[in-house]
Parts: structure tokens; sequence; C-alpha cells
């Protein structure tokens, strides 16, 4: 995790190449981990394709998000 950006944009870096979704993939991941969430509780929502994603997570309010990254726009 890079932290967060000027414009509260979370700044992420995967190791996974942008192949066959593997980096999509290892962000869903990474983002669960991170706030204590199941896998299939995080989904990418729009920007599959692009480098801006917006991420839809279950299981966890936006408090708790802003908490774990203070400045994280929602």
């Amino acid at each position: 995790m890079d932290g967060v950006g000027e414009d509260g944009a979370l700044r992420v870096r995967v190791a996974a190449p942008p192949v066959d979704s593997a980096a999509n993939d290892g962000l869903c991941r990474l983002l669960a981990r991170e706030l204590g969430v199941a896998r299939a509780g995080v989904r990418i929502v729009a920007g599959a394709t692009a480098r801006r994603k917006v991420v839809a997570v279950a299981g966890i309010d936006a408090p708790a998000v802003r908490s774990r990254w203070p400045g994280l726009a929602l």
C-alpha cells in the first residue's frame, strides 16, 4: 500500500501482471486482507481494465475504512 494521495484516492501496487485479471484479483485479495473481510466481499465495480478502479467492499462500514486510511475519499 502506498497510502492515500492528495486527491483522496488509495494508491496500491500489486506484483501480479495485468494479464487474465491477475492484477485485479491481487488487488481484491490485498484489500480483503487489509480490511479483514472475506475475499468474496471485495469486487471491482468500475475500471476493471483501467489504472483507476472503483471497488465495493461488503462487511465493513465507511468509518472503519476511513479509520484505516484517513483522508480516503469514499
